[in-house]
């Protein structure tokens, strides 16, 4: 028989339906069937006719605020992580860059992951040109999309404020706000997982094979956004359709057998387009050792983000339960590297999830109710024991992939415990989810008491008073049920809301960026805690770097901090040293982070007159050297060649010439061999050389392919000195006296 909880929202509160199996939601009357249609804006703005009045306005202005919040002062972040953006120029001047996510237009090497995320920006700088906004409104886009899947997914089987409390849990998560204004492929794939659960929710809930299909799609594109890990959420997923859709078992299987041919087409056309592609006419795979997408797959992008031994990595897990990458645990998304950004309400949503589980622990094996409960808890935590306990690569900003989950299961959780508020376990667990949610954000904002030190006290006084009220007086009286309610949702959105505004007042610019004030996402639990590098510094070093900007904006830097980290900084930086460096990214202000400490050299660079920003920066790029870069350089497949990735996106976003990336994102892809990039030279397809200044560039040892490149290009070329950039002339021999020095 179907229950109370197990009917679809439209339904709580009318008779049961006559078919105990029919989960369909009530539809607008189709034409022809004997009741007249709304016309489309009335419906789009009435909602469903079941609805109360408020709920699909609620819902709009939810979408409205939630897009204007995150295209606050977008451009602050100028090009923000400018691998990627170096990325989205190329595709925008080439089709060709663009499908395989080339670095640059001359096809020289990829970025370390598959282009799908590359492609709506991309797109969007074809059509409106290159700048900040192009490259970062589809982002927002994007998670603007998502809290709408969320939503719709919770409204389904739950009410209109359990929808809102959803979405609203979702947009004011500090690593969404700081992710869905930045241009790494989390965005993406934030938005392809929550639109995996809601098909797949839609399959347990009717049995349709379409939907269980449409998943798998969503999952295949998702992969060709950040590979492997679009794939953690499958064994939930597919567990929960083999055990709760309410078809034969027969069936069922058929299904998820469906929905897997449907994940290998849409991921693997890609990949197999990219392996059957002769390798002499493609760009290098960039984040590879053997030119092969599915070694960086299974390698560097995959198994090795598990046990930590990714090749060509510029660090690993270490060994034991502390690496390069903090430490690991069952408490880590607790710690002080990565509590602020997602943990405010996970404490809640576990407590929720419990809670939900319990409540419709009785229904049958087909509930979709429980079901829900167990996609979206299932989701989150697989995704959340994995993250716990990755010894590779790992930065604060992937948490942004529990967000959706998170945020499901609390409005889940609190839109079914609110119905049963009247039974006292379910009125006792409210009101513990709400001291979680106050208790947790006590802590995380004592972690950085010099940002607003007196929240926290409202915080927790409103919460355990909201909780009382939920217990003494929520059950008795609706109207004071709901003022308690209303009080608990604000006290445990307020932390999340005030680290999500001090992430909006401020651009991120590197490839490590954290969400909230400074301290707030510091890796080692060191004092630090900078934006833009990593924790404000390498590990291991002390140091001030600033940001200064081109562009659209000012030149106002942020002030990195105090690095605490765990130790030197593998294959490149060098640990406990003391200095100033400065870089220069893109189009912004106010931007956090800036090149870490600790490095000497002119031009702010790692290593020396170059200019080179360093591994996880952008370079310094003076006007008279963007003059020499772009003189002739029509003539040129690329205007210059510069170690490592970021170095050369910095050369390559400001002249807009592609600029070759020597070894790839870490300077130690093995790519173009020195025998290549003679015969580059000879071809008179490359230019210039940006000195490195340090022997090899960034992450690169001596003996390898960037070091052999750069020894020769020394001994052999023109040195060229631009204000305190130093170039290597590609055209011009170096004379006896050159040489000879």
């Amino acid at each position: 028989m179907t229950t109370h909880l197990d009917q679809p929202a439209a339904a709580w509160g009318a008779p049961p339906e006559s078919s105990p199996t029919s989960t369909r939601e009530t539809v607008v009357p189709a034409p022809g069937s004997g009741e007249p249609r709304q016309p489309l804006f009335r419906r789009l703005w009435r909602g469903r006719p079941e609805d109360p009045r408020w709920a699909r306005p609620a819902f709009l202005g939810l979408l409205a605020a939630t897009l204007l919040l995150y295209l606050y002062d977008l451009s602050a972040s100028g090009y923000a992580n400018s691998f990627y953006s170096a990325a989205v120029q190329a595709g925008s001047q080439s089709w060709k860059a663009m499908f395989f996510g080339s670095l640059d237009a001359g096809n020289a090497i990829t970025v370390d992951k598959p282009p799908a995320s590359l492609w709506p920006m991309a797109l969007s700088v074809r059509i409106f040109g290159l700048n900040s906004w192009a490259i970062l409104a589809p982002e927002v886009l994007m998670g603007v999309g998502t809290v709408a899947v969320v939503y719709a997914s919770v409204r389904r089987r739950f009410s209109p404020a359990a929808g809102l409390i959803a979405g609203t849990v979702l947009a004011l998560t500090p690593v969404a706000a700081l992710m869905f204004r930045f241009n790494n492929p989390d965005a993406m794939l934030a938005l392809l997982m929550a639109v995996a659960c809601y098909f797949t929710a839609r399959a347990v809930e009717d049995g349709r094979t379409k939907w269980l299909v449409w998943a798998g799609v969503a999952i295949g594109f998702a992969f060709l956004a950040k590979t492997l890990q679009a794939f953690l959420i499958l064994p939930p997923l597919a567990l929960v359709h083999a055990v709760c859709a309410p078809v034969p078992v027969r069936k069922r299987l058929g299904q998820l057998a469906a929905a897997t041919g449907a994940l290998i087409v849409s991921g693997g056309w890609w990949v197999a387009a990219v392996e059957l592609w002769p390798a002499s006419s493609r760009p290098y795979i960039g984040g590879s050792q053997n030119n092969s997408f599915l070694e960086l797959t299974f390698g560097y992008n995959g198994l090795g983000r598990l046990n930590g031994e990714e090749t060509g990595s510029v660090g690993g897990g270490g060994g034991g339960n502390t690496g390069q990458w903090g430490e690991t645990g069952w408490d880590r998304m607790f710690n002080s590297e990565i509590g602020g950004q997602i943990s405010w309400l996970l404490p809640a949503a576990l407590v929720l999830l419990v809670g939900g589980l319990v409540a419709t622990r009785k229904l049958g094996r087909t509930s979709t109710t429980r079901g829900l409960f167990l996609v979206w808890g299932g989701s989150l935590l697989i995704t959340m024991a994995v993250f716990s306990y990755m010894a590779g690569i790992f930065h604060q900003y992937y948490t942004v992939a529990l967000a959706p989950y998170m945020a499901a299961v609390i409005g889940m959780g609190a839109g079914v415990l609110w119905e049963k508020r009247s039974e006292i376990w379910a009125s006792l667990t409210l009101a513990a989810s709400v001291v979680a949610a106050a208790a947790w954000s006590y802590v995380l904002l004592n972690r950085t008491s010099d940002y607003l030190p007196w929240l926290k006290w409202p915080v927790l006084v409103g919460g355990l008073t909201a909780a009382l009220g939920l217990v003494f007086a929520g059950r008795i009286n609706r109207r004071l049920a709901l003022a308690a309610a209303s009080v608990g949702l604000v006290a445990a959105l307020a932390g999340p809301t005030a680290y999500t505004v001090s992430t909006l007042q401020q651009g991120h610019t590197g490839s490590i960026v954290t969400a909230g004030p400074a301290g707030a996402g510091m890796m080692g639990g060191g004092p630090g805690g900078g934006r833009g590098g990593f924790g404000g510094g390498m590990p291991g070093q002390n140091g001030n770097g600033t940001t200064q900007n081109q562009g659209q904006g000012q030149n106002q830097g942020g002030q990195s901090r105090q690095g605490g980290g765990t130790g030197g900084f593998p294959g490149g930086g060098l640990p406990g040293q003391n200095g100033n460096g400065t870089t220069q990214q893109g189009q912004g202000r106010n931007q956090q982070g800036g090149m870490p400490g600790g490095q000497t050299g002119d031009g702010g660079g790692m290593g020396g007159g170059g200019g080179v920003g360093g591994l996880l920066n952008g370079a310094s790029v003076s006007a008279e050297a963007e003059k020499l870069l772009e003189t002739d350089s029509g003539k040129y497949t690329w205007a210059a060649a510069a170690i490592g990735a970021q170095n050369a996106a910095s050369y390559q976003l400001a002249t807009g010439e592609a600029v070759m990336a020597i070894g790839g994102f870490n300077g130690t892809d093995p790519s173009p061999t020195l025998a290549q990039f003679k015969q580059y030279v000879a071809d008179g397809e490359i230019h210039y050389f940006v000195s490195s200044g340090s022997g090899g560039g960034m992450g690169g040892s001596g003996s390898g392919t960037s070091s052999q490149i750069t020894s020769w290009v020394e001994a052999n070329f023109k040195k060229v000195t631009v204000g305190s950039s130093t170039f290597y002339d590609l055209t011009q021999k170096a004379s006896v006296s050159e040489t000879d020095s």
